[in-house]
């Protein structure tokens, strides 16, 4: 069966040339314009990079889009949904990387919740990695198939992943962060992770903060000194 085509709202290049692209996985519920916004808060550190947020290929039936079904009653739904998904997330990368004229070294993949899990899932699993990965308010789905996680980027090193979450959250406690910073540290992918006090299952000015900075300095682009240090795993 054919992989869904994707498609979603985008902000352009502030500076009118695209030379890195973000593209933005969103939760599940939502749809592409959940996320895009954050671009423009982003231009002030990547004013030529472009920015896309596909809408998810599932349609759910009372509101939203959905990378993959949900039930919370079967264990091993994550696993199967990660991997059916993966398919049409590949395919609108290389479209959007071609019709940019870019390659994987200018990529930023950013999630969040149901998003960071296809992040982490695509990011990691393609045939060149993306200079880095940033999810929110996510999980690592399936950490005992890591060994399927070869992407790795023109110098031969995997991509750099930064996890953001805040204490608060109910939906996908904290505890995730640690157990996926643990599991990636194993199979010695780089981690750095922040953690928002005080933050339910969302995304507070600090975790943009660390989100713009880390991309913009995977992108090789100097960044304000005054930004928070990241904490590293």
């Amino acid at each position: 069966m054919a992989a869904a085509t994707l498609d979603g709202p985008r902000i352009p290049a502030k500076s009118g040339k695209a030379k890195q692209l973000v593209i933005f996985l969103h939760g599940y519920g939502a749809d592409g314009n959940d996320l895009i916004e954050i671009g423009r808060q982003w231009q002030a550190w990547l004013p030529d990079a472009a920015f896309v947020s596909p809408h998810a290929p599932e349609r759910m039936p009372q509101m939203g889009r959905q990378w993959f079904a949900l039930t919370m009653r079967d264990p091993d739904e994550r696993w199967r949904g990660v991997v059916q998904a993966r398919p049409a997330l590949d395919a609108f990368i290389d479209a959007e990387l071609q019709k940019n004229g870019l390659d994987e070294s200018k990529l930023a993949l950013v999630g969040f919740s149901q998003g960071t899990m296809m992040a982490l899932h695509v990011g990691l699993r393609r045939k060149r990695g993306p200079a880095c990965i940033v999810g929110y308010s996510g999980v690592l789905v399936g950490p005992e198939n890591l060994a399927e996680a070869s992407a790795r980027g023109a110098k031969g090193l995997p991509p750099p992943v930064l996890l953001v979450h805040g204490d608060m959250d109910d939906l996908i406690p904290f505890d995730a962060l640690f157990m996926s910073a643990e599991e990636l540290a194993k199979v010695n992918i780089p981690c750095q992770w922040h953690l928002s006090m005080g933050v339910a299952h969302g995304i507070d000015a600090g975790g943009l903060l660390q989100g713009g900075v880390f991309i913009a300095q995977n992108f090789g682009l100097r960044v304000n000194a005054s930004a928070q240090s990241l904490r590293r795993r």
